[in-house]
């Protein structure tokens, strides 16, 4: 096999045939960029490097077990994952506080911008994007008023002229959407962070 010829999908064929040299060819043809996708992020290169390493241990395990379907996205299959893991590492090390169970906490009060650094912008990012698949999760109803509130920043009076219902019934359906939040976010591990 012509190894500088061959597309990822075939080197990752042959490594699966047992072909270990494919797989190496394959990590050394992407480290660089892999690797400087890390170091961007994490500014530390000893971490980077473990980090980096982590990412093709999981690459390797995941290839092995036969859950690779990224056909011909190799790269940024990995990318992907070594996003996971700076995110997962950043997580450990700011030890995200999780909810309060006050009924004056408000989700979206933590999620504040302020002056981000690289790191906590890579956070926000995966908070957001983990928040808005479980706001999906709710009741049409209690959906429609939080992003009604938050996303487009009515009023409870101009959500319950727009809803045809009630101020206390909008009210009650924002109350009962962050409860249901809340319990969606324990349920499926999501922290936020300040």
């Amino acid at each position: 096999m012509n190894y500088l010829k061959a597309k990822d999908s075939e080197l990752i064929r042959s490594y699966l045939s047992g072909n270990e040299a494919a797989l190496e060819f394959l990590i050394n043809k992407h480290q660089q960029r892999i690797f400087s996708y890390i170091l961007i992020r994490i500014q530390d290169e000893d971490l980077a490097n473990d980090i980096f390493q982590d990412t093709f241990v999981k690459v390797i395990n995941t290839l092995k077990k036969g859950n690779y379907n990224e056909e011909g996205k190799f790269l940024q299959w990995s990318l992907r994952i070594a996003h996971n893991l700076i995110i997962d590492h950043f997580r450990r090390e700011k030890r995200m506080p999780t909810m309060s169970p006050t009924d004056e906490f408000n989700i979206f009060n933590v999620l504040k911008d302020g002056s981000l650094n690289v790191e906590a912008a890579i956070i926000k990012d995966q908070i957001e994007t983990d928040l808005h698949k479980l706001i999906e999760k709710l009741p049409e109803e209690q959906k429609e008023v939080l992003k009604l509130r938050h996303f487009c920043g009515l009023s409870f009076k101009e959500i319950a002229d727009q809803t045809d219902v009630s101020i206390n019934t909008a009210l009650g359906r924002m109350r009962y959407a962050l409860i249901n939040l809340r319990k969606l976010m324990e349920k499926n591990g999501v922290s936020l962070i300040q």
